[in-house]
């Protein structure tokens, strides 16, 4: 079950796992709360239903309907105010087991947003997620924090990381030195996701570069008018969207990730999968169990640390082999390995 198939984390995630588990062990029914109207990924092969409402909440009913048609065994949800309705759902059947996905690191990520309060007082979350069979976090940063906020679910927890859904590079290509080098961010222009502090990282790179940057969101205009005000227009490239996102990641030399927490990340997972290497501040979510400090990429401390790392792998880039890069993840996040883990929790 998604609210909806709009781009992001989740959506690719469940979708991807709808998509690909094995079809002689498991009958697959994708529940979508949203209209098909909403849609950036495409669910061939999945008998897909639209709910067509607006929120998750007026969706309550028609996920109460389909369940009762559909008799699964397991029912996986994904995003916390779908996983505490459903954990409501599951008082009306005892039978089936009822499955949240987590998505980030929730304290942390209120705490860097901003963001209101949710309109679900805690106690109700509470309550919700007791009724839960199971809880899936990205990460062991994430599992952390939600054994922090719920403690009553520690036995319920099982970390299950994200697959890898693009294809692998066999090409041992040296990154090579360049005359200009070609920088990347994939994400949602959102506070949390730090572009501001990576802007102010390249402001200090003396070398010729081109910085683009994909996605969209809230923050947009106070990154342009940051960017405007560190001079660097010119060296900026704006993609809103893009479904080629892996032959965009392929073609640059650095993936950079400021994010201030993440759940799992998937773009600088599918960056270092193309063979480009990746520096990202530190922050929980994943990041540090992702990269390997001088096989994949760099951790950096704050601002003037990440600065003196994009130099230090400039400096570097001809050692720096995409298969290698490549290799280092999908040794661990492979499809066959974290649907293994998928299908293991779903027959358990």
């Amino acid at each position: 079950v998604l609210p909806s198939l709009g781009a992001g984390g989740a959506e690719r995630v469940i979708s991807f796992v709808a998509q690909h588990l094995n079809r002689d062990k498991f009958e697959v029914l994708l529940l979508v709360a949203a209209s098909a109207n909403e849609n950036k990924f495409q669910v061939d092969g999945v008998k897909t239903v639209y709910l067509n409402q607006p929120r998750v909440s007026r969706a309550m009913p028609g996920i109460i309907r389909k369940i009762r048609s559909f008799r699964p065994d397991v029912v996986l949800g994904a995003i916390e105010h779908l996983n505490a309705v459903l954990g409501f759902i599951s008082l009306f059947f005892p039978k089936i087991k009822f499955i949240g996905r987590e998505v980030n690191v929730m304290s942390v990520l209120k705490t860097v947003s901003k963001s209101k309060k949710s309109k679900l007082a805690p106690y109700i979350y509470s309550f919700s997620y007791k009724k839960l069979d199971g809880i899936i976090c990205q990460s062991e940063d994430m599992r952390k924090d939600f054994e922090r906020r719920f403690p009553f679910a520690k036995h319920k927890i099982v970390t299950i990381n994200n697959p890898i859904t693009i294809a692998q590079l066999h090409s041992g290509e040296a990154l090579g030195a360049k005359e200009e080098f070609k920088f990347i961010t994939v994400g949602r222009l959102a506070k949390q996701k730090g572009h501001l502090r990576i802007l102010e990282a390249l402001s200090a790179i003396s070398f010729p570069f081109n910085y683009t940057i994909v996605g969209d969101g809230p923050e947009k205009q106070a990154i342009f008018n940051r960017i405007k005000e560190l001079h660097l227009e010119e060296k900026v490239t704006h993609i809103p969207f893009s479904s080629d996102v892996p032959e965009l990641l392929a073609k640059s030399d650095l993936f950079l990730q400021g994010s201030y927490v993440e759940g799992f990340p998937n773009a600088l997972l599918e960056s270092c999968a193309m063979g480009t290497p990746v520096l990202a501040f530190k922050a929980p979510g994943g990041i540090d169990e992702i990269i390997q400090p001088g096989v994949n990429g760099y951790i950096a401390d704050d601002i003037e640390d990440f600065t003196q790392k994009i130099e230090k792998l400039a400096q570097e880039i001809q050692q720096w082999h995409r298969s290698d890069v490549s290799n280092s993840v999908y040794s661990r996040y492979s499809q066959e390995i974290i649907l293994g883990a998928y299908e293991e929790l779903f027959l358990a």
